[in-house]
């Protein structure tokens, strides 16, 4: 097996890495490669569910449902980018990566992570036009703007995500090829570089920009959405206007409480299992609640899948 690449100086520098994973048990394997892969495949189905109802149901054309329908496709992308390697490696005991597999993993589930936080940010502005200024709002959150967020977004992400890389990657991997975790990650990468800490205070400020400054978007949003809802005098009034927050408020509660506790700490304090868990949470199972939330706790949805389900029996019928 071919562990290195070549030698600058007194380093040898690695060629592959190997992902330590969740378990060395075989016996463990089996039963981790089907509780994953029935959570992938939720995944997949429920978003993917949840792109072709927005897409069919006229009702949910609106602004809201758009930044929804691309929160979906983040999902089933940077879940794939983690899911199906984790897979084979349980289907097969297979645990390196190369140099370049790896850094493309990391490239490109920083970028999908990122674009997850903007988006988050995109629709709690959404949500703040609706309820503050609703008189404004169609005027505001038109096609070409609700189309110029998203892809800014993606712009941010993406851009994000190529200077985390290009930074990391720089650094010299010579001590150890063992990435104590399940996938190509930052934390522990960085822990596996002995010259790392300008870096290491690089990439904290990437994170802390992406993840902090979306998260100041989105509580500054709801400050202005709480403001607004306690001036409305019916208690009906009020409790409809702030169930077009709760699913939203849902999704960001689990998502960046998870991002937050992975990433806005010392590198140094990272733990094998316990940061496994909180990683875990935030990269399988989070983008397959998000259907879940959507659907369970937002009324037009619920009624659009009625009506969609209505219709198919009805047009089954004849």
């Amino acid at each position: 097996m071919r562990l290195h690449r070549h030698i600058r100086g007194n380093c040898t520098l690695v060629a592959e890495f190997i992902l330590l994973g969740f378990s060395e048990s075989p016996e463990q394997r089996s039963p981790l490669f089907a509780i994953f892969l029935v959570i992938y495949i939720t995944t997949l189905m429920g978003n993917l569910g949840m792109i072709i109802l927005i897409r069919i149901s006229a009702q949910l054309h609106t602004p809201m449902y758009f930044f929804l329908c691309n929160l979906s496709v983040a999902d089933i992308c940077y879940s794939s980018v983690i899911s199906p390697w984790m897979l084979m490696s349980f289907l097969t005991g297979h645990k390196s990566i190369s140099f370049s597999a790896c850094f493309a993993q990391l490239y490109f589930f920083v970028a999908l992570v990122c674009t997850e936080c903007f988006l988050l940010a995109t629709m709690a502005y959404d949500r703040f036009m609706a309820i503050c200024n609703p008189l404004l709002y169609s005027t505001v959150m038109t096609q070409n703007i609700c189309v110029t967020l998203v892809a800014g977004s993606g712009f941010l992400a993406f851009t994000n995500a190529m200077l985390t890389v290009c930074f990391l990657s720089s650094l010299q991997f010579c001590d150890s090829n063992i990435i104590r975790h399940f996938f190509c990650d930052t934390p522990p990468l960085i822990a596996l570089s002995s010259d790392h800490y300008v870096t290491e205070m690089i990439i904290s400020f990437l994170a802390g920009y992406t993840v902090l400054g979306s998260l100041v978007i989105i509580l500054f949003s709801y400050v202005l959405i709480l403001s607004t809802i306690l001036k409305i005098r019916s208690a009906q009034g009020r409790r409809k206007a702030f169930s077009t927050c709760t699913s939203h408020l849902t999704a960001v509660s689990v998502f960046y409480g998870t991002l937050i506790f992975t990433y806005l700490r010392p590198n140094t304090s990272y733990l094998l299992g316990r940061d496994q868990v909180a990683s875990v949470f935030y990269t399988v199972v989070v983008p397959m609640l998000n259907p879940m939330i959507y659907t369970l706790r937002n009324k037009e949805v619920k009624e659009a899948f009625k009506k969609s389900i209505r219709m198919k029996l009805f047009l089954g019928g004849m």
